[in-house]
């Protein structure tokens, strides 16, 4: 199927693209990598009036190491970001990138997009949930930076405006003795995950000083599961406390049964998951190079 007839418009800045926005009303669309866009356009379940592309807009893909954060460009690839040393230098935004879908995805698709798309099956947000994480946007009115826990709101809805857009992606460089991973598990690399989960450790000691996990594809948003954290903190990583911290991941989780599975199947594989990444997370956390990533059926 072709997508309805709509208008094309070339942004030349993001200031511009969010000027497009504004003038343009409610059936304005952005262009980043399209890869929910264009098959959804295709499908007419979207049939936006504009299209505005910021594609061919310079200086809005980099990734960046300033002041003890890493700065995320909104239009860069998912593909440039599994090979970055920058990025690579916290595993779990590796995990992340090297596994969403299949190379052509990751070649087009960006971390800006899928932020502001806000997809409850999407990679980025439980990721980032796990890492201190802010987001600017960008509109009219100037720019604002927004806390990830506080950008979306619920399932493909965000905090931003009609006429703002997502600029750019803070990351806070996780302190010493810290190591995380993002294992989501899927039939093929191409389709979503029936469950993911992201862990991020600070071990000191042999005792969890700090913990965050957050799921993925079990609820209408990434799942930061605070229990699960807290029976982990303070603690020495024994297997009944990484039990404890599943078990409880498992009680946050909030999946619907569908084509990838039951619910009661999703949260096995929750249960499943988050042992797996606990004890890449402590491995990494040790200063041991241990492999992450997804899982296929």
């Amino acid at each position: 199927m072709y997508p309805r007839t709509f208008q094309y418009h070339r942004a030349g800045s993001l200031k511009e693209a969010a000027g497009m926005l504004a003038s343009l009303g409610e059936e304005a669309r952005l262009l980043a990598g399209g890869q929910s866009l264009i098959p959804l356009m295709k499908m007419r379940f979207s049939n936006p009036a504009h299209l505005v592309d910021l594609n061919f807009i310079s200086g809005t893909s980099f990734i960046k190491q300033e002041d003890g954060a890493i700065r995320f460009g909104a239009m860069t690839r998912h593909a440039e970001i599994e090979d970055s040393p920058v990025a690579a230098s916290v595993p779990i935004l590796h995990d992340c990138a090297a596994g969403i879908a299949d190379v052509q995805v990751r070649n087009r698709g960006t971390i800006g997009g899928s932020v502001a798309e806000a997809d409850p099956s999407g990679d980025w947000a439980a990721c980032l949930l796990t890492l201190t994480t802010e987001v600017r946007c960008l509109g009219p009115r100037g720019e604002r930076t927004v806390p990830l826990p506080e950008f979306t709101t619920d399932a493909y809805t965000t905090v931003l405006a009609r006429d703002e857009l997502v600029s750019e992606i803070l990351v806070k460089i996780p302190p010493r003795g810290s190591g995380g991973c993002y294992l989501a598990f899927k039939r093929a690399a191409p389709v979503y995950p029936s469950a993911a989960v992201g862990v991020q450790l600070t071990v000191l000691d042999g005792v969890c000083s700090d913990a965050a996990i957050a799921l993925s594809a079990v609820g209408l948003t990434a799942i930061r599961a605070r229990e699960a954290e807290n029976a982990l903190r303070g603690q020495p990583l024994t297997p009944k406390t990484i039990e404890a911290a599943a078990e409880a991941a498992r009680a946050a989780s909030d999946p619907q049964p569908d084509m990838r599975g039951s619910a009661e199947y999703k949260r096995q594989l929750v249960v499943a998951l988050t042992k797996r990444a606990i004890g890449i997370a402590e491995r990494r956390a040790r200063g041991q190079r241990v492999e992450g990533g997804h899982i296929y059926a």
